[in-house]
């Protein structure tokens, strides 16, 4: 175990994730001493978690199109991204011998599509540099004597820093040491905090035991209609049955408005066609033709072309006596109603939402009531949807808070 001193000579980062190791990069390129903690046995594990299906490093899309993906925070995300946009963090990955390409949807990824490699390479070269990594040291706040307090297998330990970057994550997946456990520390300082929510995350409908029994079957290609205050959309994707109700790719994409539509008003209303290809007439005459011996839910499938999952949820919708009405049934796979009811906890979820409000932060990303003391990444009060974009906002908040504490110590 690394041995801490009771006072750090420079900058102490806390959190080893994208946003905690590019702060400690930025640092360290300037000359400053740096020392990075990191709760768990080793640093980068939800990014190597991201990276397990294939790295989705950032987007192709252009500005001002990818600002707009962090909604109420486009301004905000923006200006990080004027530092360092997805051309910067392909540029950077290069420098660490990692070539990537953008995919059909306009994804960014290694060419090897794998994260470790990745990681290894930017582990060692910060090792090289100088930067100091302590790893299984739990930080618990400050002391009365303004000290950090870390918890350790040898013990509790306590060590002053010039300058703080906190780059502790979300509440996102807790096992991987993003457990939202600083939100307390900094409320008590005076910090406002919005509540960490689930983001990119599945919902509950309450299905019947019928229908849970297609959990993992996926639906795809559906088409997604909501209305808000905006008036109607519609979005094509992939999603996935759960035992409890609906998650994939397409509800990620909307989960922040019908996470806030459940919010005010109880519930969430997504419409789902289940047969893209077929208009509504089409699907009324093949359904309508007889169906001989074959049962309800067999003429169902062969005459709509629908897979099993998604005739069981027509079914679940419309109940099996109504499906001799081919009209019914035909406008019913069209525009499937769903309710949903809540989102799934948020250990459950990709991302958070919620944390350090932007207000109680300056432009270098410094709290304004705690001087010397930086944020960076998803603990702070913004989201996105899957599609390199997270990844994207917190390598770029690092690098703004490793710069902030940089220049703010020169100042000193």
């Amino acid at each position: 175990m690394s041995v801490v001193p009771t006072s750090l000579p420079g900058l102490a980062v806390i959190g080893g994730g994208p946003a905690g190791l590019m702060a400690a990069e930025v640092a360290r390129a300037a000359g400053l001493e740096v020392d990075l903690f990191e709760a768990k046995g080793s640093v980068g594990r939800k990014f190597l978690i991201a990276g397990k299906g294939g790295l989705n490093l950032t987007h192709g899309e252009p500005r001002p199109g990818f600002d707009a993906r962090y909604r109420e925070r486009a301004a905000a995300v923006g200006h990080w991204l004027d530092d360092f946009d997805a051309d910067a963090l392909r540029a950077w990955a290069r420098e660490l011998g990692v070539d990537t390409y953008v995919g059909s949807s306009g994804r960014v990824f290694p060419d090897d599509r794998k994260a470790a490699p990745l990681l290894r390479g930017w582990v060692r070269r910060l090792r090289e540099q100088g930067v100091r990594f302590h790893v299984q040291h739990r930080w618990r706040g400050w002391d009365e004597a303004g000290a950090l307090r870390f918890d350790t297998p040898d013990g509790a330990i306590a060590t002053h820093a010039r300058a703080t970057v906190l780059a502790l994550g979300g509440g996102s997946w807790p096992q991987l040491g993003a457990d939202g456990a600083w939100v307390d520390v900094l409320r008590a300082r005076g910090i406002d905090i919005a509540t960490l929510e689930p983001a990119n995350c599945g919902f509950d409908i309450g299905w019947s035991a019928h229908l849970a029994r297609h959990a993992g079957a996926p639906l795809k290609p559906v088409i997604a209609h909501w209305r808000d205050a905006d008036g109607e959309h519609a979005l094509q994707g992939e999603c996935v049955l759960t035992a409890t109700g609906i998650e994939g790719s397409l509800i990620y994409a909307l989960s922040a408005g019908l996470r806030q539509a459940i919010v005010r008003d109880g519930q969430a209303l997504l419409e789902l066609d289940l047969a893209p290809g077929r208009s509504r007439d089409r699907l009324r005459d093949d359904l309508a033709r007889p169906r001989g011996k074959r049962s309800r839910g067999e003429h169902l499938r062969r005459a709509s072309g629908l897979s099993a999952a998604k005739a069981a949820l027509v079914i679940e919708h419309l109940g099996p006596n109504a499906l001799d009405v081919a009209a019914q049934v035909a406008t019913t796979i069209k525009r499937l109603p769903l309710r949903l009811l809540r989102p799934r906890p948020i250990a459950e979820a990709i991302s958070s939402a919620g944390g350090v409000r932007l207000q109680a932060l300056d432009e270098a990303l410094m709290l304004r009531d705690l001087p010397g003391v930086f944020c960076a990444g998803e603990m702070l009060d913004w989201e996105a949807p899957t599609g390199g974009y997270l990844l994207q906002a917190c390598f770029a908040s690092g690098l703004r808070a490793g710069r902030g504490a940089r220049d703010w110590l020169r100042r000193r």
